[in-house]
């Protein structure tokens, strides 16, 4: 995938900011924090995932479908992305 490469260090760097986020989380709980709070680490953590996961989606779908280099591997890269979506909104 040349667009995750591409990106790389950026991608890096919110898959970081997203394990930092966890480890707060965990702190909080291990330090017993208010339900409410948790739950704010959580929905936090969860924005910041769905937005990496976006971006990479959009990676794909503009390399591997929009701008892909025969018509085989464009059926292909959309059979792979509706296997992701499908996956992402069990």
């Amino acid at each position: 995938m040349a667009h995750t490469i591409r990106q790389k260090e950026k991608l890096i760097a919110r898959v970081r900011r997203i394990r930092g986020q966890l480890d707060g989380l965990e702190r909080a709980l291990e330090a017993e924090s208010a339900c409410g709070e948790v739950l704010r680490q959580l929905a936090s953590a969860r924005g910041a995932l769905s937005g990496l996961t976006a971006e990479v989606m959009q990676g794909h779908l503009d390399e591997h479908v929009v701008h892909a280099p025969s018509e085989a591997e464009r059926v292909e890269a959309a059979r792979e992305m509706m296997d992701v979506i499908r996956a992402y909104m069990k």
